[in-house]
């Protein structure tokens, strides 16, 4: 019996977080309904934006990222995970005064990655300027080399596809955010990427594995196969 109660800091985005929840789902083995765990989320899409915050550009999401925690805890929960990349950047300090565990989805996926491809040289990674700008990867991914798309394909391939006005956070999730990303990932394949890692919660709901010619990992799964398992 998954007696286990876990918990969604969500809002970053909200379809993103959707898309944890059905990961969650689909991970678990059941027979019946009641085998699943039970999942409470706070879609809080009233928290900052944390690349803008990283850029200059915006406000401190800590406050209402520890307040949604709470929220959680006050729900009870054992064990929480955030569908934002990008907002691990703050995990330390939303731990720091939550009760709760929070499984941090960059650890797991350094962990994967250790034990699935231990041999790997070069990744590529798919991600916010925010994320690339604060070393989020670095931090985690050790004795590795990580590459991103040069300056150009960066504002005008990726930041397009996630931010723009027909981008994925607009709620597109078609051709256009998806051509965009696979001229970034064709770039970093030509640079010598043998994996990539789908580095924002938005790209992993156009670009799938099936669209490039080497392994593209979604810490996103990751996080929802250790979460059932913690």
């Amino acid at each position: 019996m998954n007696d286990k109660v876990i918990g969604i800091l969500g809002g970053m985005g909200p379809e993103a977080t959707a898309d944890l929840f059905i990961k969650i789902i689909k991970a678990t083995k059941v027979n019946s309904d009641q085998d699943h765990f039970r999942v409470i989320i706070d879609n809080n899409p009233k928290i900052p934006d944390r690349t803008k915050y990283i850029l200059g550009l915006g406000e401190n999401p800590v406050q209402a990222l520890i307040q949604t925690g709470r929220n959680l805890e006050k729900s009870g929960v054992d064990i929480a995970c955030i569908p934002c990349i990008t907002a691990h950047y703050f995990i330390e300090e939303v731990q720091s005064n939550l009760k709760i565990p929070i499984l941090n989805c960059l650890e797991q996926t350094n962990k994967y990655i250790k034990q699935n491809y231990p041999n790997i040289k070069t990744i590529g990674v798919l991600s916010t300027t925010g994320t690339i700008n604060i070393k989020l990867f670095e931090k985690y991914i050790k004795n590795i080399n990580l590459i991103y798309p040069d300056k150009n394909i960066q504002k005008y391939n990726v930041m397009e596809a996630i931010y723009g006005e027909k981008g994925i956070k607009s709620g597109n999730i078609d051709k256009y955010p998806l051509n965009l990303l696979l001229q970034a990932s064709e770039q970093l394949i030509k640079n010598g990427a043998e994996i990539l890692i789908s580095g924002c919660t938005e790209i992993n709901l156009v670009l799938k594995t099936s669209h490039i010619s080497i392994p593209l990992l979604d810490p996103m799964q990751i996080l929802a196969d250790d979460i059932i398992k913690s």
